[in-house]
C-alpha cells in the first residue's frame, strides 16, 4: 500500500511503529480502523511495553451508534482496573498516544462458537470477573463520566437505570434513524408504540446496588491465551449500574447451551452477592424483564446494520436479501412479547420490504464502512 492511499489510521500506526513491514492490520472491528505494532527498541526500553505489540487505531468516520457510553476515555479505565481486574490489556504512553497492550491469542468465539458450551475453566474466570466487576463502584473509580449527574440513575434504582436505556434506544437508534430506515421500520411493523409497550413491559424492576459494567461481554471480547488465561477486551461500553443488567446482557450475547446456562446464572450469584450484598435481589422475577429488552434493543440495532450491511444488495430479490430477511425474522420473533407486537412478518414480507427500502435509496449509496 502506497502512502498515497494509505488511511490516516495506518499512517499513524507507521509512524508509532517506525517501519512498515511491522504493521499488522487493519483488524476485524467496527467502531475503531485497529492496526498491531511493535514499538521501537527505546521505548521498550523503558520497561513497561517490553516485547509486546500494541493497539493504534483511531475511531471510524459516519459510523451508526447504538450503545450508550459512560466513560470518556477507555484508556484511563483500562488503566484505574488494573489491581482490581484479573487480565485486562495495559496501557502504555508513548508518543502522546495511549495504546492497549494486544492480547495474543485467540477469541472465545473462535474456540467455543456462539450456542456452544465453554469450558469448565473458562467459565470459573468468567464467575470470577461477575466478581471483581461487582466489587467496584463509582465512588471508588476516579475516571471521569461522560452522563451529566442529573442523567444518573440514583444508587440501585434500578427503574431509572432502565429508562435511560430505552431513552437512548428510543432517541439515538430509533428516533435518529427514521430519516433514513423510517420505511423499513414501518415495514416491519415496528413504531412509536414499541417503546411505551417495552416500557410497560420492564416496569418495576428490584432495586440493586449498582456496580461497575463491562455491558459487552460477548465470545469476540474475551480471548483466550496461551496459558488459557481469559482476557477481557474492548471495554468502550462499560458503565455503571444495575449488575443484573450485566448478566442479561451476557447471557442474550453468549446463547449458551440451556444447561450451562443455569451454571453460569449459579456462578454469578454465588459471585456478586459475595462482592456486592444485595446486587442478585430479585433477580428470579427481573432477568426475563432485562432480557426481553436486549432482545427489543436487538430489533433496532439488527434491522439498521442489515440494511446497511447490505448496500447495494438490497435493491433486488437475491440470497443475500434472503439471509438477512431470515435473520431479522428470528430477532423480531424474539422481540414480539417485550415490543407487544401483535404479529410479526414472515421472512418473504421482510424480504419484500428490505427490497423496497433499498431500491428508494440513492443510487451513489456507498457500501457500509463494517459492521461489528
Amino acid at each position: 500500500m502506497s502512502p498515497e492511499t494509505a488511511s490516516p489510521a495506518r499512517l499513524r500506526a507507521v509512524e508509532v511503529s517506525g517501519d512498515a513491514r511491522t504493521v499488522e492490520g487493519p483488524l476485524r472491528g467496527y467502531h475503531h480502523e485497529t492496526y498491531v505494532v511493535p514499538l521501537p527498541a527505546a521505548a521498550g526500553e523503558a520497561g513497561a511495553a517490553g516485547s509486546a505489540r500494541w493497539k493504534c487505531r483511531e475511531p471510524r468516520s459516519g459510523l451508526l451508534w447504538f450503545d450508550r457510553r459512560c466513560f470518556v476515555s477507555e484508556e484511563r479505565l483500562l488503566s484505574a482496573l488494573h489491581g482490581r481486574i484479573t487480565h485486562v490489556p495495559d496501557v502504555f504512553e508513548f508518543d502522546g498516544l495511549h495504546l492497549q497492550r494486544f492480547i495474543e491469542g485467540r477469541t472465545l468465539g473462535t474456540l467455543h462458537g456462539a450456542g456452544r458450551a465453554v469450558p469448565p475453566e473458562l467459565v470459573r474466570q468468567l464467575v470470577r470477573l461477575f466478581g471483581e466487576t461487582a466489587a467496584v463502584t463509582w465512588q471508588t473509580l476516579p475516571v471521569e463520566r461522560l452522563c451529566h449527574p442529573d442523567d444518573r440513575p440514583a444508587d440501585g434504582d434500578s427503574d431509572g437505570f432502565m429508562e435511560r436505556l430505552v431513552c437512548f434506544t428510543e432517541r439515538r437508534v430509533y428516533e435518529d434513524n427514521l430519516p433514513r430506515f423510517g420505511s423499513l421500520f414501518a415495514g416491519l411493523g415496528l413504531d412509536d408504540d414499541g417503546f411505551t409497550r417495552l416500557r410497560k413491559h420492564v416496569a418495576g424492576l428490584r432495586e440493586r446496588p449498582f456496580c461497575l459494567l463491562h455491558a459487552d461481554l460477548h465470545r469476540e471480547n474475551l480471548i483466550v491465551d496461551a496459558d488459557r488465561r481469559l482476557w477481557t477486551i474492548d471495554w468502550e461500553l462499560a458503565m455503571v449500574g444495575d449488575p443484573l443488567y450485566e448478566l442479561a446482557t451476557h447471557l442474550h450475547l453468549m446463547r449458551y447451551p440451556s444447561r450451562q446456562l443455569r451454571q453460569v446464572v449459579a456462578g454469578w450469584r454465588h459471585a456478586v452477592e459475595a462482592a456486592r450484598p444485595g446486587g442478585t435481589y430479585g433477580w428470579r422475577q427481573d432477568l426475563d424483564l432485562l432480557l426481553g429488552y436486549k432482545r427489543a434493543q436487538s430489533v433496532f440495532t439488527d434491522v439498521v446494520r442489515e440494511a446497511v450491511s447490505l448496500g447495494r444488495a438490497a435493491r433486488s430479490p437475491g440470497p443475500e436479501v434472503a439471509l438477512a430477511a431470515a435473520r431479522l425474522h428470528g430477532v423480531l420473533s424474539a422481540a414480539a412479547p417485550p415490543l407487544g407486537l401483535e404479529s410479526v412478518p414472515g421472512p418473504a414480507e421482510i424480504g419484500t420490504a428490505l427490497v423496497r427500502w433499498g431500491r428508494a435509496q440513492p443510487r451513489d449509496e456507498g457500501p457500509p464502512p463494517g459492521r461489528p
